[in-house]
């Protein structure tokens, strides 16, 4: 299982931050499962630089330019020469801040072009009884890579969060047959764009209100691969217990 914590804007204290990586350092020994931190961007800088460890770290985002005059902006390359390996792309957040399809795409193959694996987020706002929500995640996964080359596409991890489970407690998380039947629909897409049988073989995440009390049932013959995480993913003890219900 592949388990990305993203940090997001919540710790904004370098020791605290040091403290947590520390801890993740030490749950990586003692756990089969995969551990990826996205810190914010000044800590990477500090932390990410000459890691040894089995935990991998990786951007909350990258921009969609190649480098030059744009101030404020982390490129791909600046992330991957301080030996960050993944790259949170199309988050719910950052299309809420007007990020669109397109600019998805372009981040898409910024991050692949300089060795970072992206992790696509996708998901829809709400349920409607006529199911036109699989014809948004539909419409999000295909818009994101289809101008990628079949070898690229396979290279990308699928993260599934629907809007209306983010940031709330474990009760409102999507029922795990409900996750099933999504991961299927997703796999399905994803064998229409990705060559051979890669969609099998594709890695999919769910986000959503993920707790110690719930992962282990979200886990189950659900045909997921791991989490994203955001809030739960700062508290050390919350944390383990996920990375351990989800081993």
């Amino acid at each position: 299982m592949l388990i990305v914590a993203n940090w997001k804007a919540y710790i904004e204290d370098l020791q605290k931050a040091k403290k947590l990586v520390s801890v993740s350092k030490r749950l990586s020994r003692t756990t089969k499962n995969d551990i990826v931190l996205a810190l914010p961007a000044p800590f990477l800088g500090a932390l990410a630089v000459g890691n040894t460890s089995k935990i991998a770290f990786a951007a909350q985002d990258i921009s969609a330019t190649t480098g030059g005059a744009k101030t404020g902006e982390s490129t791909a390359p600046s992330y991957a020469s301080i030996g960050v390996a993944y790259a949170i792309v199309g988050h719910s957040e950052r299309r809420a801040l007007g990020e669109t399809n397109a600019i998805v795409a372009e981040k898409l193959a910024h991050a692949l072009a300089h060795g970072l694996t992206p992790i696509l987020c996708i998901g829809e706002h709400e349920r409607d009884g006529e199911g036109r929500y699989l014809a948004y995640v539909r419409e999000e996964i295909t818009l994101a890579i289809k101008s990628l080359s079949p070898n690229e596409r396979a290279k990308v991890i699928i993260a599934y969060e629907p809007l209306w489970a983010i940031g709330k407690t474990a009760a409102f998380a999507i029922e795990p047959n409900d996750l099933s039947e999504m991961v299927l629909y997703i796999r399905k897409v994803l064998a229409e764009l990705l060559p051979g049988k890669s969609s099998s073989r594709a890695r999919i995440l769910y986000g959503g209100s993920v707790e110690p009390e719930n992962v282990r049932t979200l886990t189950e013959n659900s045909g997921i691969n791991g989490f994203l995480i955001g809030h739960a993913s700062i508290d050390a003890h919350t944390f383990a217990q996920i990375v351990k219900q989800s081993a």
